[in-house]
């Protein structure tokens, strides 16, 4: 018997006899007197006892919440759940129940279509074993008093940091009673080791002698690719190898990790597994430019993701129970599945595994749209994330027209973390789509590998990014800056990073997300501004009487018409220079306009990847503006990190005699003839040029950071963590240390789609400068409370690794 004990029921489902395995009778708790249930479901009495019949029954079946997961630990009840939306307590009630070996999760999928057989036999094979006390309303009550009356206070006021480990631990605006301890929970930080150890230590450098390339790892036999002195991808093959030797079953330990334990079934140990590695990036230059059209440089980061893939004809896939209730349902045979598992689960809360039929994704003959696979995919949050997995074959069927028709398993372990700015997603985009077009015998070139999984990320997952974090993903290499001009992917080469001059990321804790509103809405604002210079450029040229900026076509010279017609049929804001829009345009763009106000007169923003609200007021000028400048920016910064003289630092230096004339950006010009590097114009080859390091750091920190870091405010896209970390590399770069000797930090932007996330600091590759990143590090601790993770090293791109075809030696027993 199973108590049904589930608030907040969608409206329209109705309970099915078919629900319940044969023989079982489901106790229904809360049900309407109107609403009608099988004859193997009872409606309960509104005045019921609850603790009774939960007591009485076999299982319970149910959301997560203080209630129910309190009155299964009490009374060592099984209790299979359902997770439950945006509750923030949830991981912690989830794997309390889980500790105590009390709780199976259902799919919110299989609970609406009734596959409850193998979650219900399931739950009373556990033997739930909490033994703690169930008298928390006392000591609660008890702990109160004492401090009410004064027995706890305390008069030192906690710091911020306290006060910010507290809320992660307790809750939004908890805290704690002074005189008690509380940690981080064991789940939490052993979720973390798990992930670590699976994709090798953190602190681990590339090896540069290449003693790892073995076509043997000892427990895999690599038929196809090596492992290019990669320690990760070391660490994840003995992660992998250590699942066939794993029996959930045989384990002692009270606690298992759940992924692992879906894992270790994962995969047919006889067939060939497929490897695939892809790193996150760390965006140098050109950041939400990338939309617009910019040249963008970007380094290939150290931290990678890893996907294993194995395919296997149908009748041989080993099913997880749930799949298997779910074909037996059908009344079907052997069809081929897709069933995935995510290492990291916890520390993002969401949902370790998913499974789905590969028929899913058909209509008919012809896959389904993309927009039925993004609301797919939407319909339970805590399994969202496979959209950025599975999408990559819905992808591939609909844009290469390939057909699976073997079921897949896939095994994904990322050590790009979440929410940093640093790719995650297109890291696990572009190795996911890599090894299963290595297990399938596709040949597609890294380029078009980015191009699919940008589709992937704008249509099926719905974030409106540019193309840029896939590229570096797939073609960057190591220690190189990968130099791309997004029209749309035009790679045009890799700047190698001068032996002197280092790049590091550091987190300001602040999570980010390219599907946030801010970031779609500065993207609309950027494509409404181009609608409008198209449209002033257009109304310019078909007038001949005097127009509103002072031009007369009749007067204009045949240059100018030529440029003015490029700029009415502008397809990228980039190929707008700043002395053009500055001259033209930038005046005439209003600050903001109304969604409505926009499409009343002109109909559309021509991005397919946003849609405008009517009613929602949107910033124009400065996200127009900023792409124009920053394309500019990053031209300068390539020019004169390569520091060879030639016509592109002329053009650079040029172009800033051009913002100087239109009155901006007034410092970038007293660089060059005033302040610390004084020279007359006549001599700026030789005497600015030559110094390169001088002007390379006054570019990127002193106007170029103004512009560069603080454009993203302008836009909305800026925030404390962001502007704190930037000061505090001010003020290593300007202490009296610094000062008193060669400067080793240069300078610091904010990075990628901004609104929080990870900011790039360039500065001496030396060791100075890596005692005054750790520096920076504690220091922001200190007046946050977070600890910043620090982003070092490079490795290489999907393209470059290619990828590994594995297999257990026969001789293996």
């Amino acid at each position: 018997m199973v108590i049904l004990n589930f608030g907040g029921q969608p409206s329209g489902w109705k309970l099915k006899e078919e629900y319940l395995p044969s023989g079982w009778l489901c106790l229904v708790c809360g049900a309407s007197d109107s609403q009608e249930l099988p004859p193997n479901f009872i409606k309960l009495a509104k005045d019921a006892y609850t603790p009774d019949l939960i007591a009485a029954s076999d299982c319970m079946l149910g959301k997560i919440g203080y209630g129910t997961v309190s009155e299964a630990l009490a009374f060592k009840l099984p209790f299979v759940f359902v997770r439950r939306d945006y509750f923030n307590e949830e991981p912690f009630l989830r794997n309390m129940l889980e500790y105590y070996q009390c709780g199976v999760e259902m799919i919110r999928r299989d609970l609406l279509t009734g596959h409850w057989k193998p979650y219900l036999e399931h739950a009373i094979s556990l033997k739930p074993c909490y033994e703690g006390g169930i008298n928390g309303g006392e000591v609660a009550a008890h702990i109160l008093q004492e401090t009410a009356i004064g027995k706890h206070y305390a008069s030192d006021k906690f710091s911020g940091a306290r006060r910010l480990r507290d809320a992660i631990v307790l809750g939004y605006q908890l805290q704690r009673v002074p005189g008690r301890d509380i940690s981080i929970p064991e789940w939490y930080s052993s979720a973390e080791n798990e992930l670590n150890n699976s994709n090798g230590s953190p602190a681990t450098q590339i090896i540069e002698n290449g003693s790892l390339t073995s076509t043997c790892t000892g427990d895999f036999e690599i038929l196809h690719g090596d492992l290019q002195g990669l320690p990760d991808t070391k660490s994840f093959l003995k992660s992998l190898a250590e699942l066939d030797v794993y029996d959930p079953e045989k384990n002692t330990e009270k606690r298992q990790i759940r992924e692992r334990k879906a894992a270790a079934g994962l995969f047919n140990w006889e067939e060939d597994i497929y490897v695939s590695r892809a790193p996150g990036r760390l965006d140098v230059m050109g950041g939400i430019a990338d939309y617009s059209g910019s040249l963008v440089l970007q380094m290939p980061i150290k931290e990678a993701c890893h996907v294993a893939v194995q395919k296997n004809h149908a009748s041989k896939h080993r099913l997880w129970k749930h799949a298997q209730a779910r074909q037996n349902a059908k009344g079907q045979g052997p069809t081929p599945v897709l069933q995935i598992v995510s290492y990291g689960s916890e520390l993002s809360n969401r949902g370790p595994t998913f499974d789905m039929d590969l028929s899913d994704f058909m209509d008919g003959e012809m896959p389904i749209s993309y927009d039925k696979a993004k609301k797919y995919f939407a319909q339970d949050p805590s399994q969202k994330w496979a959209a950025y997995v599975a999408g990559t074959i819905l992808v591939l069927m609909t844009e290469l027209g390939v057909r699976f028709e073997d079921s897949i398993s896939m095994l994904v372990s990322s050590a790009v973390p979440e929410g940093k700015g640093v790719s995650s997603s297109a890291s696990v985009e572009v190795a996911s789509m890599s090894a299963i077009a290595a297990a399938h015998g596709l040949s597609i070139s890294p380029r078009d590998i980015a191009l699919l999984c940008q589709k992937v990320e704008n249509h099926i997952v719905g974030a409106p990014c540019g193309v840029m974090d896939q590229m570096t993903s797939a073609c960057g290499e190591a220690n190189k800056l990968l130099a791309m001009v997004c029209q749309p992917a035009e790679v045009i080469g890799l700047v190698e990073i001068p032996s002197h001059i280092r790049f590091w990321g550091i987190d300001s804790g602040i999570r980010h997300s390219v599907g946030g509103a801010d970031y779609g809405s500065v993207r609309i604002g950027a494509f409404m501004g181009r609608k409008m210079i198209k449209s002033i450029a257009s109304s310019t040229l078909s007038r001949s009487l005097p127009s509103a900026n002072g031009l007369i076509l009749d007067e204009l010279e045949d240059d100018s018409v030529n440029l003015i017609k490029a700029e009415a049929s502008l397809d990228y804001l980039c190929n707008l220079s700043p002395h053009r829009y500055e001259a033209l345009y930038a005046k005439m763009l209003p600050e903001s306009i109304l969604g409505e106000t926009f499409l009343e007169k002109y109909i559309d923003h021509s991005d397919a990847v946003t849609v405008i609200d009517e009613k929602r007021t949107y910033v124009v000028r400065a996200p127009a503006k900023h792409p124009i400048y920053e394309n500019f920016r990053v031209k300068a910064f390539k020019a004169l990190l390569t520091s060879s003289s030639s016509d592109e630092q002329l053009t650079a230096l040029g172009e800033l005699l051009y913002q100087g004339e239109n009155s901006f950006d007034i410092a970038v010009i007293e660089i060059f003839i005033g302040g610390n590097f004084r020279f007359d114009l006549p001599d700026i080859h030789d005497s600015a040029i030559g110094n390169v390091t001088k002007i390379f750091t006054a570019l990127y920190f002193c106007p170029f950071e103004v512009t560069c870091h603080y454009s993203y405010g302008a836009c909305g896209l800026g925030s404390d963590g962001t502007d704190r970390l930037v000061r505090l590399v001010q003020e290593m770069q300007h202490g009296k240390p610094s000062s008193s000797e060669d400067g080793t930090l240069y300078g610091a932007k904010i990075t990628g789609g901004g609104s929080g996330g990870t900011v790039c600091v360039i500065g001496r590759n030396c060791l100075r400068s890596s005692q005054q990143i750790l520096e920076i590090q504690h220091r922001y601790k200190g007046g946050t409370g977070y600890l910043p993770f620090i982003f070092e090293g490079s490795s290489p791109g999907s393209g470059k690794f290619g990828y590994l075809r594995i297999r257990r030696p026969l001789s293996r027993t």
